[in-house]
């Protein structure tokens, strides 16, 4: 994909009026805003970080083939990870750099040069739109998309054998899913999903104000080339103003799971395979783009985000495009929570810029605005991905801001992640989805939790 320039003043979007910028722009042409002021944003890398032991040893990959997605970003030997001060670990050999203590830190997110609108910001004190009854997915081999269960569900209102009206009950459903007698929508199977698989599990839920679910996840279990498990979870939000946003978050997390289900077991690194995921992930929705007259993908094309994980052999891998999130909630809650990923955002951007605190960014109706999202007119792709290796036992909480709008910091996930969600990942997930509903549930919700485990004679103080 081509890179198109960013702007010199950091910025994709005038903070006074919203209006995307262009490079060298001095004031906004919109509303005069005088850009000078605004003070440059540090431009680095994404590594939010948490304490960590010894460096992994990870088997060597096999070399890159000419053409391959490998040759598209850094070779794994040139991936080994961060240390809790946002240092390269050091290489294999040499002494670990001492843990730190303390909040871990986040780079300024990359600018960009457009912005997309998701979802408005929650009206207080509407009222709910009634809720219907919801079916659940039925459960398919490894690896599993929310879109392959859903391909698999029966038509609408046959889960009730008789095929008449959940609502009224006298009425039958005709073929596309509404009663005949009432009008009432039948419950869809992606109007709640869920899976547990190898350690990992996920729910998906419509919420409570949206017609529909355009969340989508992917979870599964594989092993490593020394046998060793590996778990992963991959996390899809559909960008609601573009066309089609429910195809568009089921084929990136079906493609991006099946990319990391096959790249693990070759012995791929996992932060070159979370990489190669989101790259497979961004691919499978551009194919959904429709063509316009000059041949240009349509501008208002499919588009997601997307966050994913994987855990294995010790280390904890993320990655991530957009506003979907993923928090490092440790079993021991004594120690501190953190949060792993940096929105791709219009608010993220305000408080990376200095121009607003992180309480003014995300209550402004601007907030929702997304930089950076998968889809054919994306203005570029710039995945983020980053590796940990925690010092404790935990669970990773990836999720789409369905969720985390009801608990946005840190400390916040870690008050409503269940004590025992690491033995009980799906438990945990059922009790996030009904924070999440409880709290007024204005978007889907999806969540995933993958567990990390760090053997006894392995864990150290952070």
């Amino acid at each position: 994909m081509s890179q198109k320039p960013k702007p010199s003043h950091g910025l994709a979007a005038c903070p006074g009026c919203a209006e995307p910028l262009d490079s060298g722009d001095r004031f906004c042409g919109a509303c005069g805003y005088d850009l000078s002021a605004v003070p440059a944003a540090g431009i680095g890398p994404d590594r939010p970080t948490v304490a960590i032991g010894t460096p992994v040893n990870w088997p060597d990959a096999p070399p890159r083939e000419p053409g391959s997605l490998s040759t598209m970003t850094q070779h794994p030997g040139d991936l080994p990870g961060t240390d809790s001060g946002g240092h390269d670990l050091p290489a294999e050999g040499t002494a670990p750099a001492p843990a730190a203590t303390g909040d871990f830190e986040l780079a300024a997110p990359d600018p960009r040069a457009a912005v997309r609108v998701d979802d408005p910001v929650p009206v207080p004190g509407a009222a709910p739109a009634p809720v219907s009854a919801r079916g659940q997915a039925q459960q398919a081999p490894a690896p599993v998309s929310a879109q392959a269960q859903a391909q698999q569900a029966p038509a609408p209102g046959a889960a009730h054998g008789d095929g008449l009206c959940v609502a009224c009950r006298a009425g039958r459903v005709d073929t596309d899913g509404y009663c005949e007698n009432c009008g009432h929508a039948q419950p869809r199977e992606r109007d709640h999903m869920e899976r547990e698989l190898g350690g990992v599990a996920a729910v998906s839920d419509r919420g409570l104000r949206h017609h529909r679910n355009e969340d989508a996840f992917a979870v599964s279990a594989t092993t490593l080339p020394d046998g060793s498990p590996a778990t992963l979870a991959v996390v899809c939000d559909g960008v609601s103003s573009a066309t089609r946003p429910d195809e568009a978050s089921a084929a990136a997390a079906e493609a991006a799971g099946a990319a990391l289900c096959a790249a693990l077991p070759r012995g791929t690194h996992p932060q070159q395979a979370m990489h190669e995921a989101i790259v497979a992930a961004s691919e499978a929705v551009n194919s959904l783009a429709e063509k316009a007259a000059d041949g240009e993908p349509h501008r208002n094309a499919p588009a997601c985000t997307i966050v994913g994980s994987v855990v294995a052999d010790g280390l904890l891998v993320v990655g991530w495009v957009g506003d979907s999130r993923a928090y490092w909630v440790p079993d021991d809650r004594t120690a501190p929570a953190a949060r792993l990923t940096e929105d791709d955002s219009w608010a993220a951007q305000m408080v990376a810029a200095g121009l607003m605190n992180e309480a003014e960014a995300y209550a402004d109706e601007r907030a929702h605005a997304i930089t950076g999202w998968l889809g054919a007119d994306a203005y570029e792709l710039d995945p983020h991905t980053v590796a940990f290796k925690p010092d404790r036992s935990g669970v990773v909480v990836v999720c789409t801001d369905g969720l985390w709008n009801y608990a946005e910091g840190p400390e916040d996930m870690a008050r409503v992640v269940p004590a025992d969600a690491s033995d009980r990942p799906l438990h945990g997930a059922r009790v996030l989805v009904g924070h999440a509903l409880d709290g007024g549930g204005h978007d889907n919700i999806t969540v995933a939790l993958v567990p990390f485990a760090v053997p006894p004679q392995g864990a150290g103080s952070a």
